[in-house]
């Protein structure tokens, strides 16, 4: 029957597979690197009544207790957080995958943003970034693109304004060799 997998026989051969529901249950969860150092970029920030300023983000790798002193990169505002919340339940800890709430001391809603970075501040603290090597795939774009160009960057929850200081190099897409150094231009 149909809900304990599928079968089907061609003149090709035989083939079969499960249904919907074993197929989505056998997906492996990915892994959660809560080894590593704190990195949970800001969804948003939230001033509540009788409680305070409390950021909100997704635990990306590491792990955010109460009583962490966390560091918002780039701003370098550091504070200690008071506690942790996901869906109105407190927590001991939250790992990556966690959306949470935390409630943070003597930092006002006004002095956060999303996108803004939080980390603990004693293990591999975040720091904002002046410039930065990326590999970007060009999609669609009209005409071409050089040294100069001013696109906008969403990395996580941030949304800002950047500029390609410098085409390194061009790469075959298919192959990922390098098909020209210091190219004037690139189009898609």
């Amino acid at each position: 029957p149909w809900f304990k997998g599928w079968n089907v026989e061609r003149k090709e051969g035989k083939a079969e597979g499960k249904c919907l529901i074993e197929a989505l249950d056998a997906i492996l969860p990915p892994a959660r690197p809560t080894d590593k150092a704190l990195r949970l970029p800001l969804q948003d920030v939230y001033k509540i009544g009788g409680i305070g300023t409390v950021p909100v983000g997704r635990v990306e790798t590491g792990i955010l207790k109460p009583g962490t002193i966390v560091v918002f990169a780039p701003a370098n505002i550091t504070t200690e957080v008071k506690s942790v919340e996901m869906h109105h339940e407190a927590l001991q800890e939250a790992v990556p995958g966690d959306n949470v709430g935390f409630n943070v001391k003597n930092v006002s809603v006004k002095e956060l943003r999303r996108g803004y970075v939080a980390g603990d501040s004693k293990n591999n603290p975040p720091k904002g970034a002046a410039d930065f090597t990326a590999q970007v795939i060009v999609l669609n774009h009209p005409g071409q693109i050089s040294n100069g160009y001013t696109p906008v960057l969403d990395c996580h929850t941030a949304h800002i304004a950047c500029k390609f200081a410098e085409i390194k190099e061009k790469v075959d897409r298919r192959t990922g060799k390098s098909t020209e150094d210091n190219p004037k231009s690139i189009k898609s």
